[in-house]
C-alpha cells in the first residue's frame, strides 16, 4: 500500500516549493493516492464553473464533472493547490478556457501530463485595447451566445474522442442545448434592443463583456481591461469618470468576483449609480441567482436592461 501524504490547501508560493510540491503530488497520485477511480466513470475537471456547466449539458450521466475552482472564485489569479494536482493526475480529460485566462494552467497541468483541450479553440478573439494587455485576446469569450455554441461543440468532440462509444448521446445533448443556448439569447436581444442610442454604453469594472457588447451593439467602457491586480489606478478611475460624465450614462455595473469600490467613485464623481452586479468569470452556488449558465446570460442581461433604461422609465 504507497503512503500517502495530504498538503491541504497550503499555498506555496514561491515557484521553487511548488515545483517540488506539484512533482510529489503527481507521483503520489500516481502511485495510487489520487481520487479514488473503483467505480470506473469517465472524471473530466475543467478550470472553472462555467465550463463545468456546459460539459455537464453536454455528458448528461455517461461523466462526471467537476470544476477546479469554486462557486464564487477568481479564476485568473487562481493559484492550484496540491490538491487539484491530485485530481487533476487522476481525471481523465482537462477542459481549459484558452485565450491566457487561466495564466496558472501551464505550469499546473503539465506535471499531470493529463490530456487537456481548449474549449474557445476556433473563436475569432477581440484584442485588448488598452494597458499592459493592449493587443492580448480577451479572453472572456463565453459572454457571446455565438461563442457559447463554439464552445458546446468543442466539448461535444472533446467527449467524443475520449468516449466514443457516447457519441451518439453528446451529439443530442449538444443539439438540445446549443437550441436552449439560442433561445436565451433571442431572448436577450429583446430585453436589450428597446435601448435608446445614447443610453447603449456598457460601463463595468473589468473589460469581461466586450464579446457580447460587439453582437448587442452595446459600446463599452471599463476600469481596468483584465483582472488580474484586482486594483484600479487614479488614472484609470478618472478616465472612467469622464466617460460617464459625457455619455450620461444612467447604470453603471460591476462583476461578482471583485471589489466594486471604485466603481462606487465613479458613479458618485460620474453622476451616474450602481445598477447592479454581473456575472461572467464564476457561477453562482445552487441557491444563488446565476447557478448556470443560461441564467447569467439572462440574469446579465436583464440587469444591464434595467440599469440602462432611461431614468423616467425606472420610476
Amino acid at each position: 500500500m504507497p503512503v500517502c501524504y495530504d498538503f491541504g490547501m497550503h499555498q506555496l508560493r514561491p515557484p521553487s516549493l511548488l515545483a517540488a510540491a506539484l512533482a510529489v503530488t503527481v507521483a503520489l497520485a500516481i502511485g495510487g493516492c489520487g481520487d479514488p477511480r473503483d467505480d470506473g466513470e469517465l472524471k473530466v475537471l475543467t478550470t472553472f464553473t462555467v465550463i463545468a456547466d456546459m460539459a455537464r449539458q453536454v455528458a448528461g450521466d455517461r461523466v462526471e464533472v467537476a470544476s477546479i475552482t469554486k462557486p464564487g472564485a477568481e479564476i485568473h489569479g487562481y493559484e492550484p493547490t496540491p490538491r487539484d494536482l491530485r485530481r487533476a493526475a487522476s481525471a481523465d480529460l482537462v477542459l481549459e478556457n484558452g485565450l491566457n485566462l487561466e495564466r496558472w494552467f501551464e505550469r499546473f497541468i503539465a506535471p499531470a501530463r493529463t490530456r487537456h483541450v481548449t474549449v474557445s479553440e476556433g473563436i475569432e478573439p477581440i484584442p485588448i485595447a488598452g494597458d499592459a494587455y493592449a493587443g492580448k485576446p480577451n479572453p472572456h469569450a463565453w459572454t457571446s451566445i455565438a461563442n457559447g455554441a463554439v464552445y458546446v461543440d468543442n466539448i461535444r468532440d472533446a467527449l467524443i474522442d475520449l468516449d466514443p462509444a457516447g457519441a451518439a448521446t453528446y451529439r443530442r445533448n449538444a443539439a438540445r442545448y446549443k437550441a436552449r443556448i439560442r433561445a436565451v439569447g433571442d431572448g436577450v436581444r429583446r430585453a436589450l434592443a428597446g435601448l435608446p442610442k445614447r443610453q447603449r454604453v456598457l460601463v463595468t469594472c473589468e473589460g469581461a463583456f466586450s464579446y457580447m457588447a460587439r453582437d448587442l451593439g452595446l459600446r463599452e467602457a471599463y476600469i481596468w481591461p483584465v483582472n488580474a491586480e484586482q486594483q484600479s489606478t487614479p488614472q484609470q478611475i478618472a478616465a472612467t469618470i469622464r466617460t460617464v460624465r459625457r455619455t450620461g450614462v444612467p447604470g453603471i455595473f460591476c462583476e461578482s468576483t471583485v471589489s466594486d469600490e471604485g466603481q462606487r467613485q465613479v458613479a458618485r464623481e460620474g453622476g451616474s449609480r450602481l445598477a447592479g452586479t454581473l456575472y461572467v468569470d464564476s457561477l453562482s452556488g445552487p441557491d444563488g441567482p446565476v447557478p448556470t449558465y443560461l441564467d447569467m446570460l439572462r440574469r446579465n442581461a436583464e440587469t444591464i436592461a434595467a440599469g440602462l433604461a432611461p431614468r423616467e422609465a425606472t420610476r
